[in-house]
């Protein structure tokens, strides 16, 4: 990070945020050209020029000359800073947490259950022991961190860090939890929606390396999605993008808890799923996600109908984010994920009958190869890219 204070949306954030890009390629590819990382960021020369220079000043990077297709080039190398990084990964009712090197690469992690949803500062404090308690374990001192990441299950203001309005924790609406922890760990911090960490920890060491366009459907407590155009995470104008939760696919539908009728979330979220279930209460009865899966598993028709209409309807959800982004892949992660091709199956179905052809014709959807490791990893690699390195 640089020493200047960074206003959110003005020039010196733009220029702060196209750093972080070259540093995030350099970082997975070790060494490239300038003219390889600007069509890794998508970036112009002209740009790539200065902020290698700027870097270099820094002692971010090392700069060699070199020759590329019979031409001289210049090879620019990261320069690995020491140090660890750490990410917090905050459900609704589970807080993990890991801590990593600054290549982003998981050393340790441990997970405990805790009622996340109440209290944001209580959460917070819960996570930092559970932080310390992890850096303990692993006879790391916390002044061998660098920097920490909170995944939230919610849309991140890119402007105030507030998590917006619609997460499914509402005592967390209007909180900053980047401020929270960086006052309480004394260290910087920052704040992302959890599916747009597993998008880009997928796009990067998962299912999704080397896609260009790609859609991470993250299914728990919440429905949300991550999206990538061109190889960029997009988060729309104010963070919001990607909440296909509340796409409305039915008006007599369920009041969802974002006041309209039949939003996808109804039909496919874990209390909603759960709530289904025809002896819910009943003695053997599934009490969660992981219940309702594991009686479908075991041949029960009613939870066996229950995971095969989420994967109708959330086929029907897919088909509006495919026709409007034309992704090459869209990975299926979260909780319910778990279900496999019991969900996959009637998905894909239903996915073809909502979708335009050409938008089909290339597209790939499959389960993310992450599995629940995708948040963390992708907030570790987010952690690690807002380290100055050398």
């Amino acid at each position: 990070m640089t020493d200047v204070e960074v206003t959110p949306g003005s020039q010196a954030a733009l220029r702060e945020a196209n750093r972080r890009r070259v540093v995030e390629a350099l970082r997975e590819a070790g060494t490239l050209t300038q003219a390889e990382i600007a069509r890794a960021t998508g970036l112009s020369a002209a740009s790539v020029s200065n902020i290698v220079r700027d870097l270099r000043t820094a002692g971010t990077v090392s700069v060699r000359g070199t020759s590329s297709n019979g031409r001289r080039a210049r090879a620019v190398t990261l320069r690995r800073a020491p140090g660890a990084v750490a990410a917090l990964d905050f459900g609704n009712s589970r807080i993990t947490a890991a801590v990593g090197d600054t290549d982003g690469r998981t050393l340790v992690r441990e997970s405990i259950p805790y009622e996340v949803a109440a209290d944001p500062a209580k959460g917070v404090r819960r996570a930092v022991w559970l932080l310390e308690t992890v850096l303990a374990g692993a006879r790391l001192d916390r002044s061998a961190v660098l920097g920490v990441c909170a995944a939230v299950p919610g849309p991140v203001d890119v402007r105030t860090g507030e998590v917006g309005a619609i997460t499914c924790m509402p005592a967390w609406a209007g909180a900053r939890p980047a401020e929270l922890l960086a006052a309480r760990l004394g260290l910087p911090a920052l704040a992302e929606n959890d599916a747009n960490l597993a998008v880009q920890a997928e796009a990067a060491e998962g299912a999704g390396r080397g896609v260009r366009h790609l859609v991470y459907v993250r299914l728990s407590q919440g429905v949300g999605a991550g999206i990538m155009v061109e190889g960029r995470l997009f988060r729309g104008a104010g963070g919001t993008a990607g909440e296909i939760g509340h796409i409305g696919l039915d008006e007599r539908g369920q009041v969802c808890r974002c006041g309209n009728r039949g939003c996808l979330e109804t039909l496919v979220g874990a209390p909603y799923l759960v709530d289904m279930v025809p002896t819910q209460g009943g003695p053997g009865a599934p009490s969660d996600l992981g219940g309702l899966i594991g009686a479908a598993e075991r041949g029960d028709p009613g939870a066996r109908r229950i995971v095969s209409e989420a994967g109708s309807a959330l086929g029907r959800g897919v088909a509006v984010l495919v026709n409007a982004f034309n992704p090459e892949m869209v990975l299926i992660g979260g909780e319910l994920a778990a279900a496999g091709e019991r969900l996959m199956e009637p998905c894909r179905r239903s996915l073809e009958l909502g979708a335009l052809g050409s938008a089909l014709r290339d597209l790939r959807i499959e389960p993310g190869a992450l599995g629940e490791d995708a948040v963390i990893r992708g907030a570790l690699r987010a952690a690690a890219s807002a380290v100055p390195a050398g």
